[in-house]
């Protein structure tokens, strides 16, 4: 019955902050206009610049910032309890992730589509750009290099998702130019759930396995190829003819499987076996403070929600007040995927005793993925008659499925953050769309392979890094955010207050990981923690001389647009 009291309170909560808080934001702080040109429209190139229906770019942007961090991120972070996770992801969701994701989308539209790299030069200073893009491209090469680590162990692990997750390519390019063609959004939208829907029906009988060698490499390290040359191919491709309906499928996909899971949680009251606050952790468990605020990322506020908001969504948005709609409720989606995830990972759909639930979670970082896939799929067999096969392959492919769409889209970002140091350097080769993929493929496949070797897991020798240095990325993009307001004479409290508790919980912990990395000897770690600790200083430095500069200068704060139009 406590789940769905936990279910309840985040529902009204998410409720409050669709139809009230981001109103507010919107059209009293942001001032979002309908007559306002979007890039979109202004440098429509029919390939990056493309105006979109916000329903499918909605879809875009909530599989892309989601990938399977809302699921990892609460399936650890409830081992220091239920409560305090679900209080962050709700709290955050509403005056967090929602503004941060909103701003950051309104933001570039008003700088012709700008990343936050880019963008942090017209609000704050040239260094600032250069210091920014440091942040931002190690976070993306991140990303990228250990997704497609988790979506090929997921392909080795759960064979019958590879079916089924490689359909969904087909599909979503056939639906593209039924798009093109005029052909109305709602019919393609159910054939294409249903299509995808039945082949994870078929994939559940029909496990695809690569060679468990192939040229001295393993089937793992083979998938990491494959996928690293099809997000090359993807990210060239105009955004309409596969990004977009891919998507906006999964979207629709997610939908489906939240609605699944939620509604089995009102047929089947599981009780939580999980502990309100857990008193029995591991001798070596790190503080909750200010650990639970970067493992807990989407689903709450991440970073690299604004790489994404300033890279693919702004660039695509047909109108500026279609930004709430896809930023916020794009927020507003993740909360609700990580909210179930904290559900289903808390019961007796996955530990039938607080006792059983102890075992599992024995040590911080048990559970993860595989607790959610067992405690979700038991309870969507349970609530629904589904039978545990399909059930599981279900969970498994939107794993997949959102892994992969965030994979697609961070290396088309990282080709835009190479093609704007192209621009800004005046290296005109790096302009080239094919050469900034090519480096950006490039630079994930030399940290996949060459530090980790013939298995291709180079990404998580660095992964360690990921949680600080995307929340203090989060907090320069609320800060950025911030300037902008003040320099438009607009109340900047609604993302100052954000940004100021982000920092200091990611700082804190960037430092408590320091100390851990140095204790270790790992001093490829110790120098990249530095690199970022020092260069978030260097940053807040520069935002609070261009503000003190303002308050000495109260003219030179206006609301006028000119300089962004």
């Amino acid at each position: 019955m406590q789940s769905i009291m936990i279910v309840l309170f985040g529902i009204l909560g998410m409720l409050f902050g669709w139809f009230v808080y981001s109103k507010f934001i919107a059209t009293k702080i942001f001032k979002m206009d309908d007559n306002f040109v979007t890039p979109a429209h202004e440098l429509n190139d029919g390939v990056d610049y493309v105006p979109t229906n916000k329903v499918v770019l909605w879809g875009h942007h909530f599989t892309s910032v989601a990938g399977a961090a809302p699921i990892v991120g609460p399936a650890i972070a409830v081992y220091w309890g239920w409560v305090p996770a679900v209080l962050w992801v709700v709290i955050g969701t509403i005056f967090f992730a929602g503004v941060h994701d909103m701003g950051a989308l309104w933001a570039s539209a008003r700088h012709k589509g700008k990343s936050m790299g880019a963008l942090s030069e017209t609000v704050i200073g040239k260094r600032t750009r250069s210091l920014f893009m440091i942040v931002v491209f190690l976070v993306l090469l991140m990303v990228n290099a250990v997704f497609g680590v988790v979506i090929a162990n997921s392909f080795v692990a759960n064979p019958n998702a590879v079916f089924p997750a490689w359909s969904a390519i087909v599909v979503a390019l056939i639906i593209g130019q039924l798009l093109k063609r005029k052909v109305p959004l709602i019919p393609l939208c159910l054939v294409g759930v249903v299509v995808l829907y039945a082949t994870i029906y078929a994939g559940s009988g029909m496990p695809i396995a690569l060679p468990s060698e192939v040229f001295g490499l393993t089937d793992k390290a083979s998938w990491i190829l494959i996928l690293f040359v099809y997000a090359a191919v993807a990210s060239l491709l105009p955004v309409w003819m596969l990004l977009q309906p891919r998507d906006f499928i999964n979207g629709m996909q997610l939908l489906v499987g939240l609605v699944l899971l939620y509604g089995a949680v009102f047929v089947v009251m599981p009780d939580i076996t999980a502990p309100a606050f857990n008193t029995q952790t591991a001798i070596d468990t790190p503080s909750i403070i200010p650990l639970l605020f970067v493992t807990i990322a989407c689903g709450a506020v991440s970073g690299f929600h604004g790489i994404v908001s300033s890279g693919t969504s702004s660039k695509q948005l047909n109108k500026e007040t279609d930004g709430r709609f896809v930023g916020y409720l794009g927020a507003v989606g993740e909360g609700s995927l990580a909210l179930i995830t904290l559900v289903a990972v808390s019961g007796v759909m996955l530990a039938v005793s607080p006792e059983e639930w102890h075992e599992i979670y024995s040590h911080l970082g048990a559970g993860s993925v595989g607790a959610f896939i067992q405690g979700g799929s038991n309870l969507i067999s349970t609530g629904w008659g589904l039978s545990a096969e399909i059930a599981s392959t279900l969970l498994a492919v939107m794993v997949v499925l959102f892994a992969g769409t965030t994979m697609d889209s961070g290396v088309r970002l990282q080709r835009y953050i190479i093609q704007e140091w192209g621009d800004i350097y005046k290296l005109p080769v790096l302009k080239n769309g094919i050469v900034a993929t090519l480096v950006a493929v490039g630079c994930c496949l030399l940290l996949a392979f060459g530090a980790g070797g013939a298995s291709g897991s180079g990404g998580m020798i660095i992964w360690p890094l990921f949680g600080s240095t995307n929340q203090i990325l989060a907090s320069l993009t609320l800060l950025v955010i911030s300037v902008y307001l003040i320099k438009l004479g607009r109340p900047a409290k609604f993302t100052l207050i954000p940004m100021i508790f982000v920092i200091l919980m990611a700082f804190f912990a960037g430092l408590i990981k320091l100390g851990e990395y140095y204790e270790k000897g790992n001093w490829l770690l110790v120098g990249l923690d530095i690199v970022v600790l020092v260069v978030s200083v260097l940053v807040m430095l520069e935002a609070w001389s261009v503000v003190s500069k303002l308050k000495s200068t109260p003219e030179a704060a206006t609301d006028s647009e000119e300089s962004t139009s």
